[in-house]
């Protein structure tokens, strides 16, 4: 497909804009990290307090990467539905339409059909989670490794929970809370602020620890280098020589593949507990009452 010189333009521009959010944050930790030495294993670091009347506002490390990653999405997202036609002439339009296709199939087969309309938020809940997550090769302080992060989206998912639980009424969710038997009432009542705090800490908690576990290897592996081959004459003895390659193969493990799964978790984790939440049979049971209601009116 030949294209004019401004849709390359626009191409160029939208490449730009998803490399750029990723160089500034960069450019941001080099010039803010605090010069240290051995291990530092540290929370997201607060840039500047914006003072409130009941609690100050952080602004912290992570709030500026998810900044920063999301816009890298948008213009993602751009680059990728930018030029698309009935008739498929460009090879992004190819990877797009086979993104949505699957992530709708995914939606349909573990929602169902009536959550279809789901799509477009489980999409943009993985790619935030991976990106994030990914965010970690290039040196920036991963977003899902704050538990206000993955806390905030999980509170999302619990109010989208208690949304459904509750279309058939008030009354119909607060008797849920006595099924089987009114005595498990208490269990019940706990267990449902259970889901969000499981759900928020097994993602944090899982990219957390990968961040620990590859630093502590890259120090282990730097001391082993020393160890071993420190007798190496002048410069040489002072390379890291274990630290070249290992922690890389390492990193495709903890950062790559524990990354994408603990995002594709993340997602299945709400779609099962958002459909399962809906009480899809009583409630177009009730709709079909009301309708004939009506009718009768």
């Amino acid at each position: 497909m030949k294209t004019s010189r401004r849709f390359q333009l626009l191409d160029i521009f939208y490449i730009i804009m998803m490399i750029l959010p990723l160089a500034i944050g960069m450019v941001i930790q080099i010039l803010t990290k605090p010069l240290s030495e051995g291990i530092t294993l540290t929370g997201a670091r607060i840039f500047f307090t914006i003072p409130m009347p009941l609690q100050d506002f952080y602004i912290t490390e992570s709030q500026i990467n998810s900044l920063l990653v999301t816009v890298t999405i948008l213009f993602f997202c751009l680059y990728m539905v930018h030029g698309l036609n009935e008739r498929v002439q460009l090879k992004r339009q190819h990877f797009a339409e086979l993104i949505v296709q699957s992530v709708d199939k995914l939606v349909v087969e573990n929602m169902g059909e009536y959550f279809k309309g789901y799509a477009p938020f489980i999409i943009a809940m993985l790619a935030l989670s991976a990106f994030s997550s990914l965010s970690s090769l290039i040196g920036l302080f991963p977003p899902t490794s704050d538990i206000n992060v993955v806390g905030g989206w999980a509170i999302l998912v619990f109010i989208l929970i208690t949304y459904y639980k509750m279309k058939c009424g008030p009354l119909y969710y607060l008797k849920s809370f006595t099924e089987p038997i009114a005595l498990l009432a208490p269990i019940n009542f706990l267990s449902e602020f259970a889901t969000p705090i499981s759900m928020s800490f097994r993602h944090y908690g899982n990219i957390l620890s990968g961040t620990v576990i590859s630093t502590l290897l890259a120090v282990g592996l730097s001391g082993l280098s020393s160890m071993i081959l420190g007798w190496l004459p002048g410069v040489l003895g002072n390379i890291s020589w274990l630290r070249v390659g290992i922690p890389a193969v390492l990193s495709i493990y903890f950062d790559v593949f524990s990354g994408c799964l603990q995002a594709f978790i993340f997602a299945m984790l709400t779609m099962m507990n958002v459909s399962g939440a809906f009480p899809m049979d009583e409630y177009f049971e009730r709709k079909q009452k009301k309708q004939a209601k009506k009718q009768l009116a």
